[in-house]
C-alpha cells in the first residue's frame, strides 16, 4: 500500500505538470499562463512609466531621443534617416510586436504554425492568392531604391533589437495565450503587411458573379440591372473638369468579348463598408484663410488599433501622423508645410482568366494558339501539432491558378475554379517611396512627384498646403483597358484580353484648386463618363459623397470644429431618397399595435442615424429585408453564385419603375407588387425587433441594435471593447456599422504653424494590461479629437511629457 501511495505521489504531479504546461485546443498551457514570474501577471503596466530611460543599442549610428506624450505617442528625434527608422521600428515593436507578427503571419498564410490545423484553409487561400509571391516582387522594387532600402533595413533592425531584449516574463500576453514565441523580423514582412492592406482594399471581385448573371439573364438584362454608371452620382473629380492631356489610344474591345455580350455565353463579392472619407477646403472657405484637411479611413476595427501614431523628426523631415505597425514612415499625416490623406479608389486591378489546360497534369495551358508551360510553386505549410502540408500552386503568365477544385473556405466562394488571377499587387512596386517623399513634401509639386511611386491599392490622395493649394488625385497604377474589361471573367487563351499597358501616371484623374474651393472623396465614382479611360464600372454608393459635398458647398468661415462635426454627421441621404416612395405604400390599417407605433415613429424621423433613434433601427432592417424580397428569388442560387443589383439601381427602380416585373416573387403563384413587398418587409422588421427586444423601448434604439464594438484582432474573448452606444451607419458620413468604421479621424489646419487634431478607437499599446490599450475609444465614440502635439524639438513645452528614452550606441 505504501508503495502505491509513493507511486501516486510521483505520477500525479508529473501528470498535473504535463496537463498544466500543455496547450489543449484553444486553451493556453495553464501553468505557463498563470506563472507569477513569467505568465500574464507580468503584462500589467503602470499608468506612469519611468520618466527617463537610457537604452544602449549598438546598431544606432548616433544618439536618438524618443519623447512620449501623455497618450504614449512617441516623438522620435534622430540625427539621420537610418536612426529615424531604426527607432521607429524599435518603439513600434515595443508597443505592437504581437500585432505585427500576427498580421504578417496571416498575410503569408502561416497561421497554422500557431493555432494548428483549423487554420489550414485560411493559409491555403492566402498562398493561392499569391500574397507571398506579390510581397517578394514588391520587396525587389523597394530594395532597388536606396532610400527605401535604408528605411526597410533600419526599421527591421530596430524591431529585431527590441525582440532580442525580450524574455519569457515580458513577452506580449497573446504569445502566452497562444503558446508561441516571436521570430526574427525580416524586410519581406514589411512587404507582406503592405500586400495585406492591398488585399483588404482591392481583393474584392464580382466578375465570377457577374459572369453567372450574364449567362443566366443575357446581356440586355445584365446591362439594365448592372449599369456602368449610377443613376445618382456626385463624382470625386467635379463634373466639367477639363482633361489637360492627349489620351493614349484605348485598346479595341476583342471580338470574343463582343460575342460573349451578344449571346450571353460566358466563358468575394465586394462588401460595402471598406470605405473612407477625405476632404480639403481652401482658405477662401475657412476662418483662418488657410486650408483645412480632414481624413477618416474606414476599415474593420480592431484592438490593438490598426494605426500607430508617431512623430518622425530628422534632418529634412518633421512629420506627424499614423503609421501601419510593421511598415516604416507615416501613411496619413502632416508636416510643417503640407497635409495628406487617403481613401480607397476601388479600381479594377484584379481580373480572373479562364484557363484551358492540355490535360489534368496542369503543366500546359493554351494561349495565343500554342501550348505554354505553367510554373509550379510549392507552398510548404507548417502546422502546429501535425505534419507539414505541401500545396502546389500553378502559375501562368497572368498569375496563379487560385483553385483547381471547389474549396470549402468561405472567402473562396467568389473564386472561379480553374482560373488564373491577374492582380496588380503581384507586380514589383515601391509604395514606401511615396510616403518617404510625402513625409518630406513642401508643396504641390512634391505631392505630385510622390504619387507615381504608389501602385496599389489605388487611393484617392488628398492634399493641402500652407501655400493655399488643395488637390485630390485618384491614384494608382491603372491598367490600360477597354471598357468593361474585367467586369466579367476573361478568356485566358486570347492575348487581346491581357492588360495592354498602363494609363500614364500624369493622366490619372486629378483636380487642383477647383472653383468650388474644396475637394473631397467618399469612394464614389472617380469621374463622370467624360474621362477617356476605364477605371472600373462600379464604385461605392454616392450618398456619403453627396452629403459631404452638400455640407462643404454651404460652409463658410470653416474651422477645425466644422470638420470634426462633419466627420460625425449621421444624416441618411438613402433615407431621404427612399422614404417618400415607400412610406405611402404602407397599409397602416393592416398593422398591429407595435407595427403602427413603429410606423408613426418612422414617419416623424429626422433621418439622422443617432444612437437613440428607434426609427433608424426600423428603417435599416426594413430596407435590408426589402432588398432581399426584391432580389433574392432572382439572384440567389446555391449552385450558381450571383449578387444583387446595387442599392442605387434598386432605389432607381422604386422611384422610376414601381410596376417593374422584378417586384414579383417568381417562386410564388401570386404576382407580388412593390406595395406587397414594402408591407411584408416592414412587418418583418417590426416583428424581428419585437421578438429580439420586446415592446418598443430603449432596446430598439439604433445604438443598441447596431452593436458597435472594437473586437480583438484574433477575436480573443475579453480583449475587445464594450458595446459602444453610438450613431452613424454605412451610408452616412460617420460610416459606422458593427465593427467597421473610422479607424482614424484627423483634421489638420494648415498655416504658418500647422495644428493637428486626431484620434482612433483604441490606444498606442497592444497590451491589454496597459492603460494605453484602449484609452482613446470613449473620446473617439463621442467624436472628440485630441490636439496633436507637433514638436519642433525634444524640449518643446507645448504638451505633457510622461517619459523620455535616450538611445545611444554605447
Amino acid at each position: 500500500m505504501n508503495r502505491v501511495k509513493a507511486l501516486l505521489c510521483i505520477v500525479i504531479p508529473i501528470l498535473l505538470g504535463y496537463v498544466l504546461n500543455t496547450k489543449f485546443g484553444d486553451l493556453p498551457p495553464i501553468a505557463k499562463f498563470l506563472n507569477p514570474f513569467t505568465g500574464f501577471w507580468q503584462n500589467a503596466e503602470q499608468m506612469s512609466p519611468a520618466k527617463k530611460k537610457k537604452i544602449v543599442l549598438k546598431n544606432a549610428q548616433s544618439d536618438i531621443e524618443i519623447v512620449f506624450d501623455d497618450r504614449m505617442i512617441p516623438h522620435v528625434f534622430a540625427q539621420n534617416d537610418h536612426d529615424l527608422y531604426y527607432a521607429q521600428g524599435y518603439v513600434t515593436a515595443m508597443h505592437r510586436l504581437w500585432q505585427m507578427d500576427f498580421q504578417t503571419r496571416f498575410a503569408a498564410g502561416r497561421i497554422s504554425e500557431v493555432v494548428g490545423e483549423k487554420a489550414i484553409e485560411v493559409d491555403k487561400y492566402q498562398r493561392r492568392m499569391g500574397m507571398v509571391y506579390g510581397a517578394e516582387n514588391s520587396l525587389k522594387g523597394m530594395m532597388a531604391d536606396r532610400e527605401s532600402r535604408e528605411m526597410l533595413l533600419a526599421y527591421t533592425q530596430g524591431i529585431n533589437d527590441y525582440i532580442k531584449s525580450l524574455n519569457k516574463r515580458n513577452l506580449p500576453v497573446e504569445y502566452k495565450l497562444l503558446d508561441f514565441k516571436p521570430e526574427q523580423w525580416s524586410p519581406i514582412k514589411c512587404a507582406l503587411l503592405l500586400k495585406q492592406m492591398s488585399a483588404v482594399l482591392a481583393m474584392g471581385s464580382d466578375e465570377f458573379y457577374m459572369t453567372n448573371i450574364l449567362k443566366k439573364y443575357g446581356p440586355e438584362i445584365t446591362k439594365d440591372l448592372f449599369p456602368d454608371y449610377p443613376f445618382k452620382e456626385d463624382p470625386i473629380i467635379p463634373v466639367g473638369t477639363k482633361w489637360d492631356f492627349k489620351p493614349l489610344e484605348v485598346p479595341a474591345t476583342p471580338k470574343s468579348f463582343t460575342e460573349m455580350m451578344s449571346t450571353g455565353i460566358a466563358t468575394k463579392q465586394k462588401v460595402e463598408g471598406i470605405g473612407s472619407n477625405n476632404w480639403a477646403v481652401s482658405g477662401a472657405k475657412t476662418a483662418s484663410g488657410y486650408p483645412i484637411l480632414a481624413n477618416d479611413p474606414h476599415l474593420d476595427l480592431s484592438l490593438p488599433s490598426i494605426w500607430y501614431q508617431i512623430q518622425l523628426h530628422a534632418p529634412g523631415v518633421n512629420a506627424y501622423g499614423v503609421s501601419l505597425p510593421g511598415a516604416p514612415g507615416i501613411i496619413i499625416g502632416f508636416n510643417q508645410n503640407i497635409a495628406w490623406g487617403v481613401t480607397n479608389v476601388a479600381a479594377d486591378v484584379l481580373d480572373f482568366y479562364q484557363i484551358k489546360f492540355k490535360d489534368n497534369s496542369h503543366k500546359n495551358y493554351w494561349y495565343n494558339n500554342q501550348w505554354q508551360a505553367t510554373k509550379p510553386r510549392y507552398e510548404k505549410i507548417k502546422i502546429k501539432g501535425a505534419a507539414d502540408v505541401i500545396d502546389t500552386v500553378y502559375y501562368t503568365h497572368h498569375g496563379p491558378i487560385v483553385y483547381l477544385q471547389k474549396a470549402n473556405y468561405s472567402k473562396a466562394k467568389n473564386v472561379p475554379v480553374g482560373h488564373a488571377l491577374r492582380w496588380i499587387a503581384h507586380d514589383s512596386s515601391n509604395e514606401l517611396k511615396a510616403f518617404y517623399l510625402l513625409n518630406r513634401g513642401k508643396n504641390y509639386n512634391d505631392y505630385r512627384n510622390a504619387l507615381p511611386y504608389f501602385t496599389a491599392p489605388a487611393q484617392n490622395f488628398i492634399f493641402a498646403s500652407a501655400d493655399n493649394d488643395i488637390a485630390i488625385t485618384p491614384n494608382g497604377k491603372f491598367p490600360l483597358k477597354w471598357k468593361n474589361q474585367g467586369k466579367f471573367i476573361l478568356d485566358g487563351t486570347d492575348p487581346s484580353n491581357d492588360w495592354q499597358g498602363w494609363i500614364p501616371a500624369a493622366q490619372n484623374p486629378t483636380v487642383k484648386n477647383p472653383p468650388r474651393n474644396f475637394v473631397s472623396s467618399a469612394n464614389q465614382s472617380s469621374t463622370d463618363p467624360s474621362y477617356p479611360y476605364y477605371i472600373n464600372w462600379e464604385f461605392a454608393p454616392y450618398e456619403r459623397g453627396k452629403r459631404i459635398n452638400d455640407r462643404l458647398t454651404a460652409m463658410k468661415n470653416a474651422t477645425a470644429d466644422s470638420m470634426r462635426n462633419l466627420q460625425m454627421d449621421s444624416y441618411g441621404i438613402m433615407a431621404e431618397n427612399l422614404l417618400p416612395y415607400i412610406m405611402p405604400l404602407v397599409k397602416s390599417n393592416e398593422l398591429n399595435a407595435t407595427q403602427k407605433e413603429a410606423f408613426n415613429i418612422t414617419a416623424k424621423w429626422n433621418k439622422y442615424f443617432e444612437a437613440k433613434s428607434i426609427a433608424a433601427s426600423v428603417f435599416d432592417l426594413w430596407t435590408k429585408r426589402l432588398s432581399f424580397e426584391i432580389w433574392d428569388d432572382d439572384f440567389n442560387d446555391k449552385d450558381v453564385p450571383m449578387r444583387y443589383p446595387s442599392r442605387d439601381r434598386t432605389i432607381e427602380l422604386i422611384q422610376k419603375d414601381p410596376n417593374s416585373k422584378w417586384f414579383d416573387n417568381v417562386k410564388t403563384s401570386k404576382k407580388e407588387s412593390l406595395a406587397d413587398l414594402v408591407n411584408s418587409s416592414f412587418k418583418y422588421a417590426c416583428d424581428s425587433l419585437e421578438r429580439k427586444y420586446g415592446p418598443i423601448g430603449e432596446e430598439w434604439e439604433w445604438g443598441n441594435f447596431k452593436n458597435s464594438n472594437v473586437p480583438h484582432l484574433a477575436k480573443i474573448p475579453g480583449f475587445g471593447s464594450k458595446k459602444l452606444l453610438i450613431g452613424g451607419a454605412k451610408s452616412t458620413v460617420n460610416a459606422l456599422s458593427e465593427s467597421n468604421g473610422p479607424s482614424w479621424r484627423m483634421v489638420i489646419e494648415l498655416g504658418k504653424t500647422p495644428k493637428g487634431h486626431g484620434g482612433y478607437p483604441g490606444g498606442q499599446s497592444g497590451n491589454p494590461g496597459s492603460p494605453f490599450y484602449d484609452n482613446m475609444i470613449d473620446s473617439w465614440a463621442k467624436g472628440k479629437l485630441y490636439d496633436l502635439f507637433f514638436m519642433q524639438s525634444p524640449t518643446d513645452q507645448g504638451g505633457k511629457i510622461i517619459s523620455r528614452y535616450k538611445i545611444s550606441k554605447k
